[in-house]
């Protein structure tokens, strides 16, 4: 199995840039995604250290991610008559290189050399002695040599194959929020704001929106967007501050997207011919390292199937072997607490980490060290 063919569920940032190795390397891939295109627009991720920046460069990404990067904005929290209390910089919010979500996933996409099934998604997994037979909700049934599931913390493809989401996803007591506005309310600014258990951030490109909220774990359609519309406003109702402005806007808001803040804790990232990449497999919690951890872990995946000839079996054993230690970050906590204090004393503590430059500058270091707490392997090229 030299040159495999691969399935991959999920055309986010795990998946792609997955298949911008693949395709380099002589595999033949496929993307399915149930959207029906890539999506615009979201929330500003970032990439972190020398072990991030490594890996976009031997990608060939580099140059285009620079060339679309945002820059790093710093954000002032604000009381609720709209007086400053803290700043959190730049450096902290942005890392080394932020770029706004759907950017990356063009830039990705663009790279990835593959075929695309939107608007489509597997209906099951039936594996054989020499393959995978897969069927579609829309495509006709298809034999692949390996299936990936980066399709995020509510993995399809881990489903399928591992068993029920309630087996490995642990809800965290929050929910967050993504909207874009379709109009500045910050006159340019980041500005966040806080009441015990909610925060809500505005400012940025394209006067996005971001809302973090404690809750009983929600149940709703993950594809009813005008339920988790309302769910949203009212999580939020009765706020001070322009929360009233804000709430009043989600109806008529362009990309919206609501989800928990959950964990993914799995004993093993592979099984048989199907593999896990992404959240999917160490589903991230806000903490802002899960691009770099779908990036990463997309190179080594990818690189250790090039080394193995295509031998999924000794590849998938490296590729957790080596991920495993580096997305324990993923398992540390959750950034809930930490947006969205509990309390107004927590919410004053958590300022003042960002008014004292040592305790700001532990933070730094941690997220530093979180990033590059890896030894990448030199993959060759491939063919």
């Amino acid at each position: 199995m030299k040159n495999p063919t691969v399935l991959i569920s999920g055309a986010s940032i795990a998946g792609p840039a997955l298949a911008c190795l693949l395709t380099r390397y002589g595999c033949t891939v496929t993307i399915v995604e149930r959207a029906p295109a890539l999506r615009p627009g979201g929330q500003a991720v970032d990439f972190k250290g020398a072990t991030h920046r490594t890996v976009l460069e031997r990608m060939g990404i580099l140059d285009d991610v620079l060339a679309r990067q945002t820059g790093g904005q710093d954000q002032t929290i604000v009381d609720a008559t709209g007086r400053a209390r803290a700043v959190i910089p730049g450096e902290f919010t942005g890392g080394d290189v932020e770029i706004r979500r759907g950017d990356l996933a063009e830039i990705l996409s663009a790279h990835s050399g593959c075929e695309y099934l939107f608007g489509d998604t597997i209906t099951s997994l039936t594996e054989t002695t020499d393959g995978v037979d897969v069927t579609f909700a829309h495509a006709e049934p298809r034999r692949f040599d390996l299936v990936v599931g980066a399709d995020g913390i509510h993995s399809n493809v881990r489903r399928l194959a591992f068993g029920p989401e309630r087996d490995y996803v642990r809800y965290l007591g929050y929910h967050y929020a993504l909207a874009e506005l379709g109009e500045d309310i910050a006159d340019g600014e980041a500005v966040m704001y806080n009441e015990p258990g909610r925060m809500a951030a505005v400012g940025g490109p394209k006067a996005s929106a971001f809302f973090v909220f404690a809750s009983p774990e929600l149940d709703y359609d993950r594809t009813d967007t005008e339920k988790q519309r309302q769910l949203l406003m009212d999580a939020y109702r009765g706020g001070g501050w322009r929360l009233p402005e804000l709430m009043a806007k989600i109806p008529r808001a362009g990309e919206f997207y609501l989800d928990s803040l959950s964990r993914v804790t799995i004993d093993r990232y592979s099984r048989g011919r199907v593999v896990l990449l992404g959240d999917a497999a160490y589903g991230n919690t806000l903490g802002g390292f899960g691009t770099g951890l779908a990036v990463v872990g997309a190179y080594v995946l990818a690189g250790e199937l090039l080394e193995a000839g295509g031998d999924h079996r000794v590849a998938f054993a490296r590729y957790e072997e080596l991920m495993r230690d580096y997305a324990k970050v993923s398992q540390r906590g959750s950034a809930g607490p930490f947006l969205a204090p509990p309390s107004r004393l927590r919410i004053t503590l958590r300022d003042w980490t960002f008014k004292s430059r040592f305790l700001l500058g532990l933070m730094l270091k941690a997220t530093d060290k979180f990033a590059t707490d890896i030894e990448l392997p030199g993959y060759a090229s491939g063919s």
